[in-house]
């Protein structure tokens, strides 16, 4: 039965019940997958279709390490020991190591790859939690206890005046349905988390991760391929912003007199979390819609699906440069770049490109050490902003209103690019301003960052510091001396190893941190080596790769390197002069470029005339709630239809251009 499930089947029986069926192969024959990838990952892979999927488990590296072997996280039974030892609660650990109240300047790279390090996090992985009790584990509140009880593992302060009851709020990250991949019992058995996004570097951010999501960020109506724009707000020189969520009134803060301003829209909900994520996010919205109308200009033939579907090719082509050729070099350095990811020799079907629970737990959260605790805003001139002062970061969570009626994007962005990027050191962590002053929706208490850093690495089973360096090929850090030897600081090493006493239960997190960095890098040996080993999975396991054979023309591709963070700065909003690279730091107006200079993608390299079949068939006809991409199959032009989200195809999804004329009468999409 489950052989027999279409595509469409499949991705919405995983929407529904966030748990992909097993799926067949065969699936993975329908030829339209050939050319552009499905929203939610499914296929990617022929052969292992889930690999990489939406709602699939995160995949484990070593195995977990539960205190009941299955599902109970580290620090869930009080008075266990681990090697001996009580671990230290995330909270001491936190204010007697991790919180500092100053941050020092990178005099290398401007804040924008800070800032592009939590985008491009969000386009890879989104650990989902489990909200409320009711129904799932009991009826217990999280909010209102301090008791481990499935789903709650509330974080111990020890300060009943700070913290309201001496606890802070922690929900347990959803267990992963049980995902037949491979032939490991012990994995099969013990609790996994679940990847709620595409692991794959796709623009999801963009574009979302499910049929039901993807439908809703599309202007549908428009038939021109563009995404859904905000109806109420535009800029001072009329740009879009992104489209408010659906449910209204929305739970994001608002300014004192100006009008109510919900939050935004887009293909992750997390994007109203600061304003650089909300200007990364509108500027990808504008570049969507600006590709989508040129390429409309380009190829008048082509229809809207087709024009949706070649411009998040593109879009998806220039996250995946931006982040391999600009961002992750200078965050592992060129030598781990070299020895850990290398050059690209094509798409290999036998690496899992799903993301690892390190990864998405511990390792890429070394950002979390590169906040700013301010908000620089600039005017034109790249000095302060004479009307929009420098903001705390407390006061810029969940907060769009201060893009809409605070100048548009262009303060923040000039503030990302023209300011020095925060840098971590062994004993200048975590600004106070995420660990004394962070701020959760719907939840009053003020959080910590680090201490719910740690709680998540315990939640998922983690393995410690130690294990990990094991797995790098790294030695195992056995004394204190050892310990100052990698982190460079005798005064915090002395610190970790008073609260942790054995080595080998320091969490992989704070391990991974407190490291010295690289030579030309940002991360230490550890966290280079798990960003490293996780970025050549995602590279190549993607058959949808941007280098990958057949993806676009060598003309394509060479237009393609043309792009760069700063081009689609100048493309997409009202600054005129840039650093050639927006992740590099430089003195403004003599390190600037003005935008006239900068390159561009010319996208006359996807310039397709009419075949001749096509204009011998004519165009095939439009159908309601649906749409059809041309296709070539055994040498016979194809056009193959499909539904928007909600409909169901009724009749033949492709027909053939044969003897002058289509096969058959279109299909229709009828109400599901």
């Amino acid at each position: 039965m489950l052989g027999l499930l279409s595509r469409e089947d499949v991705e919405l029986i995983a929407e529904l019940s966030r748990c992909p069926p097993v799926t067949h192969p065969n699936i993975c024959r329908q030829s339209h997958l050939n050319k552009y990838s499905s929203i939610s990952g499914l296929c990617n892979n022929r052969q292992n279709p889930l690999m990489g999927v939406a709602s699939t488990p995160l995949v484990r590296w070593l195995p977990a390490e539960y205190e009941d072997g299955g599902r109970e996280p580290k620090g869930w039974n009080q008075g266990r020991l681990h090697n001996g030892f009580q671990l230290p609660p995330p909270w001491e650990v936190s204010k007697k190591i991790m919180s500092s109240s100053s941050k020092l300047k990178d005099d290398v790279y401007s804040h924008m790859l800070v800032e592009w390090g939590q985008y491009i996090s969000h386009d890879m992985t989104m650990t989902p939690q489990i909200k409320g009790g009711a129904g799932l584990w009991s009826d217990v509140d999280c909010l209102k206890t301090c008791q481990n009880v499935h789903p709650c593992f509330p974080i111990e302060t020890g300060d009943s005046i700070k913290a309201a009851r001496g606890c802070m709020p922690f929900f347990r990250s959803n267990a992963a349905c049980a995902i037949h991949r491979g032939s490991d019992i012990r994995q099969a058995l013990q609790r996994q988390q679940m990847n709620g996004i595409t692991s794959f570097i796709d623009a999801s951010t963009v574009y979302g991760h499910s049929p039901r999501l993807q439908s809703s960020l599309r202007d549908l109506s428009g038939l021109d391929g563009k995404l859904a724009v905000n109806d109420q707000f535009r800029d001072h020189t009329g740009r879009t912003y992104p489209p408010s969520v659906a449910n209204l009134p929305s739970a994001c803060r608002q300014g004192p007199h100006v009008e109510r301003v919900e939050c935004f829209r887009a293909g992750d909900s997390r994007l109203n979390e600061g304003l650089p994520l909300i200007c990364l996010h509108t500027l990808w919205l504008r570049e969507h819609n600006r590709i989508a109308e040129a390429l409309k200009h380009i190829n008048s033939h082509w229809s809207p699906e087709t024009i949706y579907q070649e411009t998040r090719k593109i879009v998806g082509a220039l996250h995946q440069i931006i982040t391999m050729r600009d961002y992750v070099p200078k965050i592992i350095g060129e030598e781990s770049f070299e020895q850990y990811i290398g050059p690209y020799r094509g798409y290999d079907p036998t690496t899992d490109p799903s993301t690892s629970n390190v990864f998405a737990t511990a390792a890429f959260r070394f950002g979390h050490g590169t906040i700013s605790p301010i908000l620089q805003r600039l005017n034109e001139s790249f000095q302060m902003h004479e009307h929009f002062p420098h903001l705390r970061i407390s006061s810029t969570f969940f907060s769009p209103w201060r893009i809409v009626k605070e100048g548009g994007i262009e303060p923040t962005l000039r503030g990302a690019i023209g300011t020095p990027a925060s840098t971590a050191s062994a004993n200048m962590l975590l600004t106070e301003e995420v660990t004394e002053r962070l701020i959760v929706l719907n939840n009053s208490q003020f959080m910590d960052l680090a201490s719910l850093n740690l709680q998540r690495g315990r939640d998922h089973g983690l393995p410690g510091y130690n294990d990990w360096r094991s797995f790098c090929g790294l030695e195992r850090i056995k004394t204190l001396e050892g310990l100052k030897e990698v982190v460079r600081d005798y005064r915090v090493a002395e610190k970790i190893l008073q609260l942790y006493t054995n080595p080998d239960n320091i969490d992989v997190w704070l391990g991974g941190l407190v490291e010295d960095t690289l030579p030309g890098s940002r991360t230490g040996p550890l966290n280079a080596c798990l960003i490293g080993k996780q970025m050549k999975a995602f590279r190549d396991g993607d058959r949808f790769w941007w280098e990958a054979d057949g993806m676009f023309s060598q003309q394509q591709k060479d237009e393609l390197l043309n792009g760069s963070l700063s081009r689609i700065i100048c493309d997409n909003s009202n600054i005129r002069e840039v650093h050639t690279d927006s992740f590099r730091f430089g003195k403004f107006p003599n390190d600037y470029l003005s935008c006239d200079h900068m390159p561009s993608i010319n996208l006359e390299a996807w310039r397709e005339e009419k075949s001749r079949d096509l204009v011998q068939c004519g165009t095939p006809r439009q159908i309601k709630n649906g749409d059809f991409i041309l296709s070539s199959t055994s040498g016979k032009l194809v056009a193959l239809y499909s539904c928007y989200h909600g409909f169901k195809l009724k009749g033949a999804a492709a027909i053939i251009c044969e003897e002058n004329r289509w096969s058959n009468h279109p299909p229709q999409c009828t109400g599901t």
